[in-house]
Formats: structure tokens, sequence, C-alpha cells
């Protein structure tokens, strides 16, 4: 069986049991092992797979990793386990001395759902701060099955996996910064795109009056962008199927308008001081746009009906049904805070 199927039947299988998954040690058997033990590794092979690892340092002794793998009776990945449902931030400078100890090149931090990749591109011998990969079990990607397999018993190679790991680390971390820009974007890039249309001095009110411009532009381009390869790509479709009756199947008109993203923008505004704006994501319709909280579609924050000629927002109460109200314009949204700020607090105590 190929990685992709193998991890998409092990995030099955998480998703079921996890709720009685109550501690650290029942997280390493229901979910750690077996991602081990996808990786090409004999997990019952102490030649290969060592649990509670020494990983001494200087006078502190008893200091134990949870798993070693070996390659010729030499570590070269560490594994720090926690209860699935723990942070992992709060362990970097745990495995951080491991790595140090063990002098390991590969080091990874993990619940059994998010899995953390770390190495010493910064220092030598010094793990990095932060991991240069980041799978997560409970949405993974395609992608994130040919990063795996580079860790595969059958195609490890130390140099290969350092080339490529540099490269993952900076495309991770720039999409991270790319995606807080899109959410909040700095004075910094503001003033960067003003400089290139706008002649005047830049002070701080040009600065304020041109966020928003720079907000509904730059969503407006990236939604062009996708419906314009969404279009390409449904068309290229039809021509290599050769459909009888093409005319008859038209690709997705649907566009997010100005008002849709300034409403968006609205909700972030009603709701930043209750929950991280990073969570709130629109997602359009042909009937609506919707604003869901974790991209969620049994999370329903509101709805907006802007493409008639009266304008209408959705809310949903604890049942989630949904109930329109008339706006006359944009601002009124704000009228209804309290609704919306009441499904956030069901959806978070849940």
């Amino acid at each position: 069986m190929d990685m992709q199927n193998t991890l998409k039947q092990l995030s099955h299988k998480i998703q079921q049991i996890k709720e009685q998954i109550a501690t650290e040690e029942a997280t390493k058997t229901a979910f750690v092992l077996p991602f081990i033990n996808m990786l090409g590794y004999d997990i019952f092979n102490p030649t290969e797979v060592i649990p509670e690892f020494t990983a001494d340092i200087g006078i502190k002794k008893g200091e134990k990793v949870d798993y070693a793998i070996l390659q010729g009776q030499v570590p070269i990945i560490i594994i720090e386990c926690k209860h699935w449902k723990e942070d992992l931030t709060a362990y970097n400078t745990q495995l951080h001395r491991y790595f140090h100890a063990v002098k390991a090149r590969f080091a990874i931090l993990t619940n059994g759902i998010i899995y953390q990749f770390f190495t010493d591109l910064d220092e030598k011998n010094k793990m990095d701060r932060k991991p240069f990969l980041e799978i997560d079990l409970a949405q993974f990607k395609d992608t994130d099955a040919s990063y795996l397999e580079k860790f595969h018993k059958t195609k490890f190679n130390v140099n290969q996996i350092l080339s490529n790991a540099s490269q993952l680390k900076y495309k991770r971390e720039l999409a991270k910064a790319f995606e807080a820009e899109l959410a909040e974007p700095s004075t910094e890039l503001i003033k960067h795109f003003i400089s290139k249309v706008f002649t005047g001095r830049i002070t701080e009110k040009v600065i304020l009056h041109f966020k928003d411009i720079f907000t509904l532009s730059i969503n407006q381009c990236i939604n062009d962008r996708i419906n314009k390869r969404l279009e390409n790509a449904l068309s290229s479709e039809l021509e290599t199927q050769k459909l009888e009756e093409p005319a008859q199947i038209t690709p997705s008109k649907i566009t997010t308008t100005e008002e849709e993203i300034e409403g968006y923008h609205i909700i972030k505004s009603i709701l930043r001081q209750s929950i991280s704006i990073e969570r709130i994501v629109h997602r359009d319709k042909q009937s609506y746009c919707g604003i869901l909280l974790d991209d969620n579609n049994r999370k329903p924050i509101c709805r907006f009906h802007f493409n008639g000629k009266t304008k209408y927002l959705g809310v949903f109460d604890a049942n989630k049904k949904e109930t329109k109200h008339h706006i006359q314009e944009l601002n009124d949204i704000y009228k209804y805070a309290t609704p919306i700020l009441n499904t956030i607090a069901h959806y978070t105590k849940e």
C-alpha cells in the first residue's frame, strides 16, 4: 500500500477513536507506533526502534526520549510524544535538550496527530527553534505523503532530506507570513503598494484610507486568479474528455464581490476580541457568501445575501437556524454584533 493511502487510513482511525484515548501511553500505542511502522521501521526490533532511549546530558541523568529510530546502531531520528490533546508549543525546549544529547540529525515532536520535524539548519548540532516540516494527520495534504516518503526506511538519505529541509522551512514560514498579511495587512506592505499608485505624501491618514482598498484589491485579485484557473482546468477537462454536449456545462461564475469582502472584514472586526481572526473564513456560493468558524460548514457564523437588489444578513441561533435581516448598508452589520458573538460563544463551548 502506498504512503498516501496509509496516511488516509491512519487519519481515519484517529478521527474514529481519539476520544477514547485518555493517556499519553495510549496515544503512543494507538497513533505514534503505527506512524513509525508506516515509515518502514519494525517497532518490535530493538535494532531499529528503541523506546525510552537514554538522552543524558552533562550531570543531568535519567533523561529519556520516547523513541529513537536507528540506522546501523546509530540514532537518526528521535521522537518525543505527548497526549493527542496537548499543545506542542510548550515542549520544544525539552526536545531541544534531547536533540543535543543524542546527536541525531532529525527530531520529531508529536501528539499523535500533529508531527513537527526539526533539524539543525541554523546552527550545527543545535536544534532549530522552528520545525522545517509540520504534518497534521487530521487534515493532511497529498504533498505530505511525498515529504514523508523521504523518511521511509528504504529511501532515507540524510543529505537529500537536508537539501530539501531548508527550502521546506522557509516555504512554510513565508506561507504563514503571507496568510497573516492577507488577514491583517501590515503598514509596511500597504505603504509598499501605495507608493506604486499614489504620488502624494504617504501619511498615517493616507495609509488608513488605503488599508481597506488594499485588502479588497488583493482578495479580489486572488479570487480572480482562482476563478481563471478553475475555468482553464474545466475547459481543458472538457476538451480532453470530448463530451458530447459541452455547451451545457459552464465553469463556475462565482465571484466574491467587494461588498462581501468588506462585510467579511466587519465580521472579523466584531469577533477579534473573542477569537483569533485567523479562524474566521469566508466561503462564497452562488446564492450567498458564508462566514464560517475554522472553515467548517457545521459552524456557520453568518451569511451575506448580497446578490439581489435587497441585501440581507443571515444570522444563526444555537440550533443553527438562520434568520435573515434586511440591511440598508454594510455598517448595519454592526447592529447584529450581539447575536453573532452569541453564535461564536456557542461554538466555543461545544
